[in-house]
């Protein structure tokens, strides 16, 4: 006899639905779990990523401002004659002495004043102040400390992609440094250039400088006034303001009293871009090179290249400071030996050329003379032109 076996009992719809929903929870836990592992890991991600961004930021922001512990001699009642190039004061006094120089800048002042000047540069630029860029404040008032500044430049910052800076003006000459360059340079190579452009102002190199600025805008835009012959006067300026540079960089030697600091300055304003390394011991050996012995040709070539530029070549720069460094004149300045303002006295640049022969600074002699005989044959030609304003 056949035992019978029972018969599964088919599941009820009421116990189908419970199954199923304790499947559809354990799904949804999984699922649940399942996300918030990911979104932790997400989490954990980002906090990373701020992490090593942030770690990146500081250090980029530490490189930008990157100072110096140092300690400077006051340098009281300091003459501007104790940073001047001998080659700068040369040039200047052959150019003041060139026929139709004066009247072109009588009518230069006379058409463009202080104030039209001065607005016209600062409508699109921040003015430095303990509330506006502090820290380029407090360089600037440094600077005026220590080389016992008395009336302190008003000083600007403008949005610009070229990394530069200016001193511009008549009566209260003013500074103008671009944003750039206080982005690829550190805190002390900024102040640094800050010296330099204040000790244009200090020696008067200002109106100049502010002089030639016009000539050139007004040759640019074709200006009717400005004729073919103020071409010698724009030529002399230009290479007065040339051998002017080598002053500034004098006067940042002097301010900030630390010779690798005014040369990084120098080697990044010649090639310097954001974030990127640059050995000076490098930049150095290459100012060593362009200082090397050189035939008569490769010295005109080098003369010609600077003829039409505003400044001359930042290693010859390097190198000039370096001679100047070496013949010990820097040391005794920082040390207390120096020509005051109660001292000056107009020197003659004809003694001013003996002190400039040789290498670069020689140079000034050949090309302000040519340039003063140049002037003198169209001199009444100059001052006739400007007298009637043609």
């Amino acid at each position: 006899m056949t035992e019978k076996k029972p018969a599964k009992k088919k599941p009820t719809k009421k116990a189908t639905k419970k199954v199923t929903a304790k499947k559809a929870t354990a799904k949804k836990a999984a699922a649940k779990k399942t996300t918030a592992k990911a979104a932790t890991k997400r989490t954990a991600k980002k906090a990373a990523g701020a992490k090593t961004t942030a770690k990146a930021s500081a250090n980029e922001s530490t490189a930008s401002s990157t100072t110096s512990e140092r300690a400077v001699n006051q340098l009281h009642d300091l003459s501007p004659m104790a940073w001047e190039h001998p080659a700068d004061r040369a040039a200047l006094n052959a150019l003041r002495k060139i026929p139709g120089f004066e009247a072109v800048l009588r009518k230069i002042v006379g058409l463009f004043g202080e104030k039209q000047i001065r607005l016209s540069l600062q409508a699109n630029a921040v003015r430095v102040s303990p509330k506006q860029y502090p820290w380029v404040h407090e360089r600037l008032m440094t600077v005026c400390d220590t080389l016992d500044v008395e009336e302190v430049p008003a000083l600007f910052i403008t949005q610009d992609a070229t990394v530069q800076a200016f001193a511009v003006g008549f009566d209260h000459p003013f500074i103008v440094i671009n944003s750039s360059l206080i982005e690829v340079l550190n805190q002390d190579e900024v102040e640094a250039v800050i010296a330099h452009e204040v000790g244009h102002i200090e020696s008067g190199h200002a109106v100049y400088r502010t002089m030639l600025y016009i000539l050139l805008m007004l040759g640019t835009l074709r200006y009717p006034l400005v004729s073919a012959t103020t071409l010698p006067i724009r030529l002399a300026l230009l290479e007065w303001q040339r051998k002017s540079e080598l002053s500034g960089d004098r006067a940042a030697l002097l301010a900030v009293q630390d010779p690798r600091i005014v040369m990084s300055a120098l080697m990044k304003l010649a090639g310097g871009s954001r974030g990127e390394e640059l050995d000076l011991d490098e930049f150095i050996a290459q100012s060593d090179d362009y200082r090397g012995p050189d035939d008569v040709l490769a010295g005109i070539y080098k003369f010609l290249a600077a003829l039409g530029t505003t400044h001359p070549f930042t290693v010859v720069r390097v190198a000039e400071l370096r001679d100047w460094i070496e013949t010990g004149e820097y040391d005794e300045i920082v040390e207390g030996t120096y020509r005051t303002r109660a001292g000056e006295a107009e020197v003659p640049y004809t003694e001013d050329f003996g002190d400039a022969a040789g290498g670069y600074a020689g140079k000034a002699r050949g090309v302000v003379d040519g340039v003063g005989s140049r002037v003198g044959s169209v001199g009444g030609k100059v001052a006739d032109a400007w007298r009637k304003g043609a």
